[in-house]
């Protein structure tokens, strides 16, 4: 029996060697970081040796990094009306892109008469002019726009749209999940006042993430309240052993991310150039700037829950675009914001690679999509000769 093929790493990624072996040797500590004796202070020294990978990482330093539960809070965290940078006034209002994950859409402690929507061209890519006008028009805001969707890998502008922020008086917060450890990643480089990870999108255990600050940004408020942990951020003792394997997994990835950048960039155009010959495939954002490992298409006829089981059928885990927590098959809201018919964005198959996948595994992919693809037109010609 063959061994399963795993391309869904988008959605999640096998924990690292090095995390794994960072989150046992902390489940071997009794301390509590907060604690001042010598068992508490050897479990600090665990939080604060991957609060400064994580900010070496990304060009901040580490006494602006938070560590929380999840992504979801740390944009939840980040998206505080407020906040304010060292010139301008505090926040008013927040303006998101259209294609957000779930967790920015929802706006963090922001009303909903105070969120507006950054619409996005054709290609998944924000509208910079659409957004210079939206700032003209209110009080100062705070902007949050993600490195990279991730459902179909397209590289959003935020270098650009941060000038363009700075310069009406507002912060830019990015969502950089599923950016890190895909491609190079700095607050500095990229102008961000704010960005957001999450551990277990780069091989750290789930249930762990950080939001990043840049130098000079205040009035943050805790979305939890209680002790004074995580420099009066985030209340609760520090998931010492998540964090630990998070520390770790960010060091194994960046000393990996050119040769796996490079790998994975090469099993992707292999990937895409197979399914562009089989039943006609659409690959979407092929066009602009992605990561180099996700690949979103579709197909006439496709639905992408028949897909999905399809494929898992096959020995091969893929997503569907529109996948939502329930496990129901919707619409995908990206597909939506770029222009596409519903019955287009509910047939998107999301496929996303990762440090371990092999051109073997693409090949299984591929001769699985033959079979589908087979089926799909073997039913068209059904329904045209009716």
């Amino acid at each position: 029996m063959l061994a399963r093929v795993y391309l869904d790493w988008n959605a999640t990624t096998p924990l690292r060697s090095e995390a794994r072996a960072a989150i046992l040797a902390a489940y071997d500590l009794i301390g509590n970081p907060s604690s001042v004796h010598a068992e508490g202070r050897e479990a600090r020294r665990l939080v604060e040796e991957a609060r400064s990978a994580l900010a070496g990482a990304v060009g901040a330093q580490p006494r602006n990094v938070v560590f929380t539960s999840a992504g979801t809070e740390s944009n939840a965290l980040a998206l505080s009306p407020g906040l304010r940078g060292r010139s301008g006034g505090p926040v008013e209002r927040l303006l998101v892109s259209a294609v957000e994950h779930a967790s920015v859409l929802a706006g963090g402690r922001f009303p909903g008469d105070k969120i507006g929507l950054i619409p996005v061209t054709r290609s998944g890519v924000v509208d910079l002019d659409r957004l210079k006008i939206q700032l003209q028009d209110g009080p100062p805001a705070l902007v949050s726009i993600m490195a990279a969707n991730n459902e179909t890998g397209a590289l959003q502008p935020v270098a650009e749209a941060a000038s363009i922020v700075h310069a009406a008086g507002g912060l830019l917060h990015v969502d950089a999940i599923q950016a890190l450890g895909k491609i190079p990643f700095d607050i500095n480089t990229v102008g961000a006042d704010l960005a957001t990870f999450s551990a277990h999108k780069i091989g750290g255990p789930k249930g762990v993430g950080a939001l990043v600050m840049a130098e000079g940004i205040g009035g943050l408020e805790p979305v939890l309240r209680g002790g004074g942990q995580e420099l009066n951020r985030r209340a609760g003792t520090e998931n010492v052993a998540g964090i630990a394997g998070f520390g770790a997994a960010v060091k194994a990835a960046l000393q990996a991310l050119a040769k796996d950048v490079e790998r994975m960039a090469s099993l992707r155009d292999l990937l895409e150039n197979g399914l562009r010959g089989i039943a006609g495939a659409t690959v979407f954002a092929d066009d602009v700037a992605r990561l180099p490992n996700t690949v979103l298409f579709t197909a006439p006829g496709l639905k992408a829950e028949t897909a999905v089981i399809g494929f898992d059928l096959e020995g091969i885990a893929v997503s569907s675009g529109s996948a939502c927590s329930s496990g129901r098959v919707q619409p995908s809201h990206v597909l939506s914001a770029m222009g596409y018919d519903p019955a287009v964005a509910q047939g998107a198959v999301r496929l996303s690679l990762g440090w371990s996948t092999q051109p073997e595994d693409i090949n299984r992919a591929l001769e699985a999509w033959r079979k589908l693809g087979n089926t799909l037109y073997l039913r068209a010609k059904r329904r045209n000769t009716a």
